[in-house]
């Protein structure tokens, strides 16, 4: 091989490499610059998120009381205490009873709204307004707003199908209350997603289906739904994650107690009486560090699943 011809081979390999370090210097700069655009949310993270849950953590192994006195470090007391409390567990059941109503029912039902309001030809605007104007309210207009209409001597509920129902001082219709007003007051925010991604399905596949013989049943069972899957995740996530803090509706249709029989008190409400009734901050600090727990395993659960499910259909 001549000088020639290896000056030849070599130059481009030199070439190559320093293309590539001015690539690698460029990243790096774009990845200095960059952090000054995200520090700004990194510091209020940190001290929104991250120090409230820190602190929530140390306060958890003292006794710490909303009075400001020195607190002092019991260990585990407050998970032990907490772990036998029938209180705790009674609100932990009230929510993930309200969660199981309610995340199944408004599913559905912003799938049928979005389906309605997607297919509708005439007033198609006025329909959509319609359907998302009440997730603009603010949550304690959504919750006087029905406790008015429940009220079981001049609300419009029991005149209007005749019923005598005592709905909000009863047990067994309390909390189903609570689920209606907030099926009416947030189903919106997940009509909007269904929308959205029903207005993304190409129209080609439907005209395809039609030609082969298909109705709507059948357009809707094999194309929609399988085309809405993603969108059905996320809003069944989202969904179980709101619904397992509720807090504002039911404690506001309920004057700010538990219910009758403490049927409406959940858990959030719970702690939050611990916090600031009861004045035991260390022991509201413990059952919250315990609920954000049981959140997190529900969250990791439903990306454990939704992975698996996506890696058999592969």
């Amino acid at each position: 091989m001549t000088a020639t011809s290896a000056e030849t081979i070599v130059r481009p390999t030199r070439a190559r490499t320093a293309a590539a370090d001015s690539v690698g210097v460029r990243r790096g700069q774009g990845f200095q610059h960059g952090g000054w655009f995200v520090a700004p949310f990194l510091a209020l993270f940190a001290l929104f998120v991250v120090w409230p849950l820190l602190r929530g953590l140390y306060l958890s192994f003292t006794d710490a009381n909303i009075s400001g006195d020195s607190a002092s470090f019991i260990g585990l007391d407050n998970y032990r205490e907490a772990l036998q409390d029938p209180l705790m567990w009674d609100a932990l059941g009230h929510s993930a009873y309200f969660t199981l109503l309610v995340v199944p029912c408004i599913t559905v039902l912003a799938f049928l709204l979005a389906m309605l309001a997607h297919h509708i030809e005439r007033g198609k605007w006025l329909w959509r307004l319609c359907f998302f104007l009440p997730f603009l309210l603010p949550s304690t207009v959504a919750a006087n707003l029905w406790q008015w209409l429940f009220n079981p001597g001049t609300g419009m509920i029991n005149h209007v199908f005749g019923l005598d129902t005592p709905w909000l001082t009863d047990k067994s219709y309390a909390m189903l209350a609570v689920v209606i007003t907030t099926l009416w007051w947030t189903v919106g925010f997940s009509f909007l997603l269904y929308l959205a991604a029903l207005q993304g399905i190409p129209a080609h596949l439907y005209e395809a289906a039609k030609l082969d013989g298909a109705n709507a049943w059948h357009r809707t069972v094999h194309i929609t739904l399988p085309m809405l899957r993603n969108i059905t995740g996320l809003v069944v996530a989202l969904q179980i994650l709101a619904s397992l803090q509720v807090f504002d509706q039911a404690v506001v249709m309920q004057d700010f107690g538990p219910g009758p029989e403490n049927s409406t008190r959940t858990f959030v409400q719970y702690t939050l009486e611990q916090g600031f009734t009861s004045y035991r901050v260390g022991y509201a600090s413990a059952i919250s560090i315990i609920f954000f727990v049981l959140i997190a395993a529900a969250a990791l659960a439903r990306m454990w699943l939704l992975r698996n499910r996506e890696e058999g259909g592969r």
